[in-house]
């Protein structure tokens, strides 16, 4: 799991989350403890913390919704005001309902409306003094990165590139400029030349990134590092860390052999299994009165059948029918397998709405009980497509050891692919998560599927 929070959630990152939630909860304590007063207060500091902290979670739950944790995206602080106040908006009516539905959890009126005023108030005050820190690159890592090549552009593009990277490059060491060369960083053709410029005691980590790996190594060098306190680590390892995908193209089977994980153990498949079989069924009844509405308007609106039978490849390379409900014409393929693209016109209107909101996808809950596939895993493909891809895209067949899923970790990180090489891009994250699966990264992904699905973002 340490590799899944030092993609998403630094120790850095985690801090701004959990004090952004204790400022919540204590404004809302503070506002609790000046009305009621010293005495009365602390005879009902159960009752006024368990207050607090619902309004601690559904306003963190909204901000989440709302992106407001997506540190990298870059947006200005009068928009973060902007969307801070419709998260809180959205967070007011959630209370309003759960206060309807459990009337012991109401906060008196004064109460809220005045804890709401300090928390937006410290909740800004909050944001800005984090942005700061983002801006002045604060609290981050001093590496060394030795390569110039392909996989040291790539750590500099993921390191530099990001606002809310807890790293940053001192120098570079090779023989040539790296081709994404940001903020002037200084290239040193070897390690040892850097003490006349740069001291190694600033230096924190140093990653060995060289395309060519024969004779390009400091071998003693980087062993006085390591016993110096300076973590060395392989530029694949670090990148998979920092940027939660595998680079396919960079790694050899020797990598992906000797590395921690790509193995799900008799007990873990057993649990999944058991998750999949409860959340689907439940999903299922939930989902029904729905899906008999969707049901009825596709046949209303086109000819042609309600659900929609698909051959796809599935787990150890064996094939299934994939069933979705039908979001095309009836004849959408009758000149043969082509990708989605974008606007495509083969779509009907109202397959449109059900390919946005991930409508269309719920019959496959069905065959997630059948056990053809997972609720979280890569996503099927189809075999047209996979004989295709398997022949251009190295350890494409991996991918295939476990069942695909509905949603997965490529889907959460990487939009809709209609190319061979959006497939590849989606294999890297697919490699990462059956290299670190585990209950917990099924659990941030269907989370983060939710978030997804109400955005209405990679649907094709």
């Amino acid at each position: 799991m340490p590799i899944l929070f030092n993609r998403y959630y630094s120790a850095r990152n985690l801090s701004f989350f959990f004090g952004e939630g204790g400022l919540i909860f204590l404004s809302i304590m503070a506002v609790n403890w000046l009305y009621k007063g010293n005495v009365i207060f602390w005879i009902d500091a159960f009752d006024c913390g368990r207050q607090a902290m619902v309004v601690t979670i559904v306003f963190l739950l909204c901000l989440y919704f709302f992106d407001l944790y997506d540190l990298n995206s870059g947006i200005s602080m009068p928009e973060t005001v902007t969307r801070i106040t419709q998260a809180f908006g959205v967070g007011c009516i959630v209370l309003a309902i759960l206060y309807y539905l459990v009337p012991d959890l109401l906060i008196s009126t004064r109460v809220f409306w005045t804890g709401y005023l300090v928390i937006c108030l410290t909740i800004f005050l909050w944001r800005g003094f984090y942005y700061f820190i983002l801006r002045k690159r604060m609290f981050v890592q001093a590496v060394i990165v030795i390569g110039t090549g392909k996989l040291a552009n790539a750590i500099a593009m993921e390191v530099e590139g990001r606002r809310d990277s807890v790293y940053k490059i001192l120098a570079f060491i090779g023989k040539e400029v790296p081709e994404y060369h940001p903020n002037n960083i200084p290239v040193f053709s070897q390690l040892e030349e850097m003490g006349d410029t740069l001291s190694m005691e600033n230096v924190d980590r140093i990653i060995v990134a060289p395309d060519d790996r024969r004779g390009a190594t400091p071998v003693q060098t980087l062993l006085q590092c390591k016993m110096r306190g300076i973590i060395v680590e392989q530029g694949v390892s670090f990148y998979e860390r920092i940027a939660g995908k595998i680079l396919v193209e960079r790694v050899d089977p020797s990598w992906i052999i000797f590395s921690e994980g790509f193995g799900l153990s008799r007990l873990k498949r057993s649990f999944k299994r058991v998750a999949d079989i409860c959340l689907s069924s439940m999903l299922l009844v939930l989902s029904l009165p729905l899906m008999l509405l969707s049901a009825i308007i596709i046949k209303l609106e086109s000819p042609g059948p309600i659900i929609y039978r698909q051959e796809r490849v599935g787990q150890y390379g064996s094939t299934f029918r994939l069933i979705k409900f039908r979001s095309m014409r009836q004849d959408a393929e009758k000149g043969g397998a082509v990708w989605a693209s974008v606007d495509d016109d083969r779509v009907t209107r109202f397959g449109a709405v059900i390919r946005k909101l991930r409508i269309d996808e719920l019959p496959q809950l069905w065959n997630v009980i059948k056990g053809e596939m997972s609720l979280v895993g890569p996503r099927p493909e189809r075999p047209v497509f996979v004989n295709e891809l398997a022949k251009v895209i190295p350890y494409y067949g991996i991918r295939h050891v476990v069942k695909p899923g509905i949603t997965g970790w490529a889907q959460i990180c990487y939009p809709y692919g209609a190319s061979a090489e959006d497939t590849l891009k989606k294999l890297e994250y697919d490699l990462y998560y059956l290299k670190n699966f585990n209950i917990v990264l099924d659990f941030v992904i269907v989370f983060n599927t939710i978030k997804t699905v109400l955005g209405q973002k990679g649907a094709r």
